[in-house]
C-alpha cells in the first residue's frame, strides 16, 4: 500500500527551542544587525569579512545546537508515511534529525558556495569561511545563502511538492516570509492541513486547517497522535 505524503513546511519557531535565534521575534538577530549590513548582496560587496563573520558565528551557534523533539517528531513520521521536509531554516537540524527529504528554500548554512557560479557548492567541514577560501576557480566563497532581494530558487521545487501533499503540516513560522508563505494556499483544499505556531494568524481563506496554538515541541507532540489516525 502507498504511504501518505506528509510535507511538513518549518520556519525558525522550530529551531528557536534548540536554543537558535531567529531573526524576527524580540532578542532576534536583526536587533544587533542591520538586514542591509550582513544579509544581502550589497553588504557582501561593501564589506565580505563582516558578512562572513555574521555567518561564522551563526554556523558555530548551530554547530553546538541539537535537534530538539520537533525535529526528532518529524523524522519519526517517516516509519509510517512518505515525508518531505521544507524549510526557510538555513540550519541543518532536520537532518541531523533523521529527515531524508529536506529541502533548503533559503539556503544551507553548512554549505558554501562560489560567487561567480552559483552552482559551485561546498559541504563546509568546519565553522568559519576566512577571506582567501575560495572555489575551484578561484574566487572568494560566500555562505550558501539566499539573501534578500536574490531568487528563490528551489521555490518552484518547493510548490510543486505542496500541491502533491496528502496531509501539510507547517511548523513554526509566522507565514510573513514571501514568497514561501504561499506554499500553504496551494495545497489542495481538501487536503488536511495542520498549523503548529503560537501566535494568532488570520488564515481563514485556507480549507481544512487545524491551528494548534502551542510551540513546536508541544504543538508536534499533540499532532503526532493525531497525524496517524488519518
Amino acid at each position: 500500500m502507498k504511504k501518505k505524503k506528509i510535507v511538513v513546511f518549518s520556519g525558525a519557531g522550530i529551531s528557536a527551542e534548540s536554543g537558535i535565534k531567529t531573526f524576527r521575534d524580540s532578542g532576534g538577530l536583526w536587533e544587533e544587525y542591520k538586514i542591509e549590513d550582513v544579509a544581502t548582496f550589497d553588504a557582501w560587496k561593501k564589506n565580505k569579512e563582516l558578512v562572513l563573520e555574521f555567518y561564522n558565528q551563526r554556523r558555530k551557534q548551530i554547530l553546538e545546537a541539537v535537534p530538539n523533539e520537533a525535529h526528532l517528531i518529524v523524522a519519526d513520521f517517516q516509519k509510517d508515511f512518505d515525508v518531505q521536509v521544507i524549510t526557510q531554516n538555513i540550519d541543518d537540524l532536520h537532518e541531523r534529525a533523521g529527515s531524508e527529504n529536506v529541502l533548503h528554500l533559503h539556503g544551507e548554512i553548512m554549505k558554501g558556495r562560489s560567487t561567480v557560479k552559483s552552482h559551485l557548492v561546498y559541504p563546509l567541514k568546519h565553522w568559519e569561511i576566512k577571506i582567501g577560501d575560495t572555489c575551484e576557480l578561484g574566487s572568494q566563497l560566500r555562505p550558501h545563502i539566499v539573501w534578500f532581494g536574490e531568487d528563490v530558487p528551489e521555490m518552484t521545487k518547493a510548490t510543486e511538492l505542496a500541491g502533491d501533499a496528502d496531509i501539510f503540516i507547517t511548523i513554526g513560522t509566522s507565514l510573513n516570509v514571501y514568497p514561501a508563505a504561499n506554499l500553504i494556499h496551494v495545497v489542495k483544499n481538501e487536503i488536511p492541513k495542520f498549523l503548529v505556531d503560537p501566535s494568532v494568524l488570520n488564515l481563514d481563506s485556507v480549507n481544512n486547517l487545524t491551528v494548534i496554538k502551542a510551540t513546536a515541541v508541544e504543538g508536534m507532540k499533540l499532532l503526532s497522535k493525531k497525524i496517524r489516525k488519518l
